[in-house]
């Protein structure tokens, strides 16, 4: 599923324009990461947690160049899904044999 097919779902149950829907979803994404950029995580209960996680240093090696670099210590964005969302998702989607 895309953003495009997202906004066209939304538009339709809601009755919105697409173009409204749009720009809902940009501010959503764009509040999203702000938020992470000066460093505060968001909650959204019942869905999900979106978390900078810290990697740690360390070496790494350019293998055209046969030489190693430190890569340093930096945060990446992760999404965390709540523990119901997880199950209902699971359960809808069992692995067959």
């Amino acid at each position: 599923m895309t953003k495009a097919d997202i906004v066209a779902r939304l538009s339709d149950k809601t009755g919105l324009e697409k173009g409204d829907v749009q720009a809902i979803i940009d501010g959503f994404m764009r509040e999203v990461r702000v938020s992470l950029e000066s460093g505060d995580n968001v909650y959204l209960r019942g869905f999900g947690s979106f978390i900078l996680k810290k990697r740690a240093q360390k070496t790494g090696r350019n293998i055209s160049l046969n030489t190693t670099l430190v890569i340093p210590a930096h945060y990446v964005p992760a999404f965390k899904p709540a523990k119901v969302f997880a199950e209902t998702v699971k359960d809808s989607n069992p692995v067959e044999a």
